[in-house]
């Protein structure tokens, strides 16, 4: 046994912390490349300026060591392990690796966003350091350990879809199906893995393997497909692109730069697929260990991004949020782009549901509402002097529950990512307020507009505390007016329409 390969335990670790604190702040390459060609096609002008603030994000990223979305991720390691290797440790796997994951979440130089909660049924407490990671080990042959690191943001990962489908069914039809439930909130333009076969369990596992792949779908379709799976991925990324939704779901040509499938074997009597989206803070990355010390990963060269970089519409309207006014408030119509500055009051899931018993109790809120907006936010924590950390918008529709409760208090508009539901779009239309989107995948970006960042109420709640943030022209766009027009759903359709038409090309 003396030949066998011998990993130390602090080499694994530290392999794992750097993978992690590196996929935080630079984009793979090929995303990039992908991103920067369907930035150069698109032209749908708000889709194409949400791509230039993802581009510009990214490089804003990568030259400042922070991360591209405050959602840094639950993350998922996939080892496979060489049989002919011996890891020199007292203690488990899930453990070593999960040592590797606290010390990059709590990096002094780039702390990462705490987003895991134990106890997921009942008290929802935050483990404080991202742990655990979800583990997956596969025994292979060899004298290495190959592993594949992934930061899976939530918006994207509440959108995975899953089937037992009967053997006939079709599975572009059931991709098409699942997109409107999906909306905008896994912040397209992104990818989509698919895993058909196997039992349910391993087919989703196939799905979310498949989105460590590059992308290679333009090298595809100038090729043509050599297989039915290749033509099936080819089928799934003209269906869903020829559905208009573009980037943040504001109407345009890409919705998806690609389309990953993996496959298994499965039972006689069904066919389960499933479909997980990659977002626009794509995040992975692969390392190999062979005994000889820790693996770190080569910087991307920042001159091989495209050269775009996002300015604010010249057009945009400039708004006072301290002087904000219903009657001004009624005056924007959907997609308008507007530049906001002054005061605002952030909130989430957390204090939602906070301010929701507190209300039942007949509790005195700790914030006045009245005449304010709210941001839908959780940042990273501040370091080197930052005023606040990567503040991105998370997911509005999360909100939708709480909309009439927060619009009787006296709120004027909302701030947050991707679409509204039915029944809020009716509540914001009764209530003549607005709902105003940000740029999904663009944290670092819109961290650089807030000047000012203080916790105002239950400080308890970490990340998903009451902050007042002071802002200057932090780009936004309508998304719905205080009239109800919802650019969701308004936009996709009219580019939809577009497409099936023959007026422009979809993605290529």
């Amino acid at each position: 046994m003396s030949d066998m390969t011998v990993i130390k335990e602090e080499d694994l670790i530290e392999s794992v912390k750097d993978a992690l604190q590196y996929i935080s702040y630079y984009h793979p390459m090929d995303y990039i490349r992908a991103l920067g060609v369907a930035y150069e096609a698109e032209q749908g002008p708000a889709a194409k300026d949400a791509i230039a603030q993802i581009l510009t994000n990214s490089r804003m990223c990568a030259e400042g060591h922070r991360p591209i979305c405050q959602d840094t991720g639950i993350v998922n390691v996939f080892v496979r392990w060489g049989m002919n290797c011996r890891l020199d440790t007292q203690r488990s796997l899930q453990e070593v690796v999960d040592e590797g994951v606290r010390q990059a979440y709590n990096h002094p130089d780039n702390k990462l966003r705490a987003s895991i909660l134990a106890d997921p049924a009942f008290t929802r407490r935050n483990t404080r350091d991202n742990t655990p990671c979800v583990l997956s080990v596969e025994m292979v042959p060899g004298d290495t350990i190959d592993i594949d690191v992934a930061a899976k943001g939530g918006g994207s990962e509440n959108k995975s879809k899953f089937k037992m489908m009967n053997p006939s069914d079709n599975i572009v039809d059931w991709v098409v199906e699942q997109l409107p439930s999906m909306g905008a909130g896994w912040c397209p333009p992104g990818m989509l893995g698919i895993g058909i076969g196997g039992t349910a369990e391993h087919c989703m596992k196939l799905a979310k393997l498949s989105l460590m792949e590059p992308i290679d779908m333009g090298q595809l379709k100038q090729r043509g497909a050599q297989s039915d799976l290749e033509q099936l991925r080819i089928d799934i990324f003209d269906a869903v692109n020829a559905q208009g939704i573009g980037a943040q779901g504001l109407g345009g040509l890409s919705t998806v730069l690609d389309v990953k499938i993996l496959d298994a074997p499965c039972h006689a009597a069904g066919k389960p697929v499933a479909m997980i989206p990659n977002c626009a803070a794509t995040r992975h990355a692969h390392f190999t260990l062979d005994g000889s010390g820790p693996a770190y990963l080569e910087p991307p060269k920042l001159e091989e991004y495209p050269d775009v970089t996002w300015q604010p519409d010249a057009a945009a309207k400039k708004v006072d949020l301290d002087n904000l006014t219903p009657e001004q408030v009624t005056s924007w119509e959907h997609g308008d782009r507007l530049l906001l500055s002054g005061k605002m009051l952030t909130g989430r899931d957390a204090a939602h549901k906070r301010i929701h018993d507190m209300l039942e109790n007949g509790e005195e809120l700790p914030v006045e509402f009245k005449g304010r907006a709210i941001y839908y936010v959780g940042p990273v924590d501040p370091v080197m002097g930052e005023v606040v950390g990567p503040a991105g918008p998370t997911t509005a529709t999360r909100m939708d529950k709480f909309t009439e409760m927060m619009l009787d208090l006296g709120l004027l508009a909302m701030i947050g990512k991707a679409e509204r539901g039915h029944d809020a779009v009716e509540v914001i239309s009764r209530f003549k307020v607005a709902y105003l989107m940000a740029t999904g995948g663009a944290a670092y970006l819109v961290s650089r507009a807030i000047k000012g960042a203080e916790v105002v109420a239950f400080g308890d709640l970490g990340m998903e505390a009451i902050y007042e943030f002071e802002v200057q022209d932090m780009p936004v766009t309508v998304a719905v007016d205080a009239q109800g027009n919802n650019v969701h759903t308004l936009a996709p359709a009219r580019w939809r329409e577009k497409i099936a038409n023959g007026q422009v090309e979809p993605a290529e």
